[in-house]
């Protein structure tokens, strides 16, 4: 059973009543999200793009990648994708490649946000929305990227595990290069 708390632009909040599966049964507040993608850019340089956005939850600026929210339940994750790399930052990518999907918070909401890594990088022009404050936008190269969330200048958890992904698949395309 589902009571509807709250109906939002982003997010649904509704109380649901669940039978755990060891028979328990509980009360849960479940944030309902319609999804989201993200996109490590990466130049034929090997610099990564990132973005500098203002973030009101986190309490200012933060370091991410670009990435939106699904503007449906049906929109492909990398048609999203697609459309945020070039809104954000003004990109539009040859390569698309799925690196795979991240649940945010599975205690309380079931948001899933979709990462990709963008090769043939062309710019195209960007088409923020008014909601979009990015104050930088910034190409840095992958290792020094992954060395500023060990500084723990990126914080943001997709974009953590988006850059992660990302030079996996570089450090193993280097490797059979190599080879």
């Amino acid at each position: 059973m589902a009571e509807t708390i709250y109906e939002g632009r982003v997010v649904n909040l509704a109380l649901e009543t669940v039978e755990l599966p060891n028979g328990a049964t509980v009360e849960l507040e479940i944030m309902h999200h319609p999804g989201a993608a993200a996109v490590a850019a990466i130049d034929d340089a090997g610099r990564v793009v990132l973005i500098r956005q203002y973030r009101h939850a986190a309490g200012g600026y933060i370091w991410e990648l670009p990435a939106g929210i699904l503007n449906s339940a049906d929109e492909p994750p990398a048609a999203c994708a697609v459309r945020e790399l070039r809104e954000e930052v003004g990109l539009a990518a040859r390569d698309l490649r799925y690196l795979g999907v991240i649940l945010t918070t599975p205690g309380f909401c079931d948001e899933q946000i979709h990462l990709f890594l963008a090769r043939g990088l062309e710019q195209v022009g960007e088409d923020r929305g008014h909601d979009e404050v990015i104050d930088e936008v910034r190409e840095v190269p992958l290792a020094d990227a992954v060395e500023m969330i060990r500084r723990g200048d990126i914080v943001d958890a997709k974009t953590i595990v988006g850059l992660h992904l990302a030079a996996d698949v570089m450090r193993a395309a280097t490797d059979r290069e190599d080879a």
